[in-house]
């Protein structure tokens, strides 16, 4: 099972590092429409729509690699008391009911990135870019986040071996 968990994790892991160099291409985008606005008094009908559309993705991404990192807003208050078999019982119960949240993203959101490929949605902007891949972003995110919360749910099964930290 190891090396499926290490795999699941290294995989999220890619994903991760590929949303943080999605920053690398907004900024400069960003950056283009700043000057090009107030420099030159040109702005361009495509910077603020790329990027909010590189967001996308770069948030999506980042999520599943996160859960394993233990790096999403966690609300501890009851977790902080318990202790032992109590406390791993608990992580498991949450990594379980984040699993179904996403397998049910991931099944309900696939038709309808299917269907925006199938009619070659647009966004209906003035620059009007393709969308539909965008929509793909989401069974796959969701689907990367179900498999993450599994591994993170059989390494709190192993007793704290193979927990944070441990990459792939």
């Amino acid at each position: 099972m190891k090396p499926v968990c290490s795999f699941v994790t290294g995989l999220n892991r890619a994903f991760f590092l590929l949303a943080a160099a999605i920053i690398f291409a907004v900024v400069p985008i960003l950056l283009f429409e700043v000057v090009s606005r107030y420099a030159f008094d040109k702005p361009t009908v495509w910077a603020m729509e790329a990027s909010t559309l590189l967001f996308g993705p770069h948030f999506m991404l980042a999520g599943p690699y996160l859960l394993h990192l233990k790096g999403h807003v966690a609300v501890d208050i009851f977790s902080e008391k318990l202790h032992g078999r109590l406390k791993a019982a608990s992580e498991i119960f949450c990594y379980l009911i984040i699993a179904v949240f996403g397998a049910v993203f991931a099944y309900v959101s696939w038709p309808l990135a299917m269907n925006s490929y199938g009619m070659g949605e647009t966004s209906f902007s003035a620059w009007n870019p393709p969308v539909w891949w965008l929509k793909f972003i989401v069974p796959l995110a969701f689907a990367l986040l179900c498999a993450q919360a599994l591994v993170e749910a059989i390494r709190a099964l192993s007793d704290g071996e193979d927990r944070i930290g441990v990459d792939a």
